[in-house]
């Protein structure tokens, strides 16, 4: 077999863009279906294809430059027979339908088998489809989706548009967590060749909330109270997931006081319960002087050292 290099006219210091251009332009000249099945084109074709097979591939390209194998990609000095791997007497082997060779449109991607077939039924609109042809599963859609803290811990629907132009609507699950991904089976691009329909994937982020943070299916707040309510305990209002609801709050609690509201927290779901809603006391002073406020604390006494351990 002829020189890899010289088959496609190309130096041996080409780039791979170089020789993927120059493999492109011979084999859509040199083509069979567009010869009418010359028999001396799909010679020419597989010589094409056997070069490129050499200089497309880094690893072949690199042992054939250091002489560790020759043209045909055998290794140096070993003789594989009158025939070669392809084929019978006739040395046609499997013909230029069947040989594969690596691809890759973007550098740094990983190589893919591809056939001669799928690149000249792009290539030739088609003439070259006419041999065997693997059904190809649709293009996935890549969608991120961006939902307020309740959706995610409530579930509920939002419609979505994709890159196609199409808008559907997708069913958020109870309790979503942020960078959650939602995967919908065959709901993307079209398949090629009777090929199953791509997926949509959408990356989910989850806006965060005021006051309520997530731990597992727990919610964890601040809850502020006044100095009175510390001190004396009573009733307060605290904001859930469904509404407002009463806490009890004992008689001399402290600021970090963790107080449990049982079942508030992300609902239930399937197997798993529903979490607990937790707030921590933070007791709070007014904004602005309060003289009563000022003229107790000035006249109230107390042997109560808040700093007796640090010493």
């Amino acid at each position: 077999m002829r020189d890899p290099y010289d088959v496609l006219g190309v130096s041996r210091t080409a780039s791979e863009a170089e020789i993927k251009k120059a493999f492109r332009s011979l084999a859509k000249k040199h083509h069979p279906d567009t010869k009418g099945g010359d028999a001396s084109a799909q010679k020419r074709f597989q010589e094409i294809s056997g070069a490129y097979d050499i200089l497309g591939d880094k690893a072949k390209r690199a042992k054939f430059d250091a002489g560790e194998i020759d043209a045909s990609g055998n290794p140096r000095g070993f003789d594989p027979g009158p025939h070669g791997f392809r084929g019978g007497p006739h040395g046609g082997g499997q013909g230029a339908r069947d040989f594969h060779f690596n691809w890759t449109d973007q550098p740094g991607e990983a190589a893919q088998g591809f056939s001669a077939e799928d690149l000249f039924s792009d290539l030739l609109g088609g003439l070259g489809a006419r041999g065997r042809q693997q059904p190809r599963q649709g293009q996935d859609f890549n969608v991120a989706m961006t939902v307020s803290f309740e959706e995610a811990a409530r579930g509920g629907s939002r419609r979505v548009a994709l890159p196609n132009g199409e808008q559907i609507d997708v069913k958020i699950p109870v309790g979503l967590r942020d960078g959650q991904q939602i995967r919908l089976k065959g709901r993307g691009g079209a398949g090629r060749k009777g090929g199953p329909s791509g997926d949509v994937l959408i990356q989910v982020s989850v806006a965060s909330h005021p006051y309520f943070t997530r731990d597992g299916r727990d919610l964890r707040m601040d809850l502020p109270v006044t100095l009175q309510e510390a001190v004396l305990g009573g009733k307060v209002p605290v904001p859930t997931l469904t509404g407002a609801v009463s806490l009890s709050v004992p008689a001399g609690s402290n600021t970090g006081t963790v107080l449990r509201l049982k079942g508030k927290g992300i609902p239930a779901h399937g197997s798993e319960a529903a979490g607990d809603l937790y707030a921590k006391l933070v007791v709070s002073l007014p904004e602005r002087a309060d003289p009563d406020l000022q003229s107790f604390a000035q006249s109230w006494k107390t042997r109560y050292d808040p700093r007796a351990k640090l010493r």
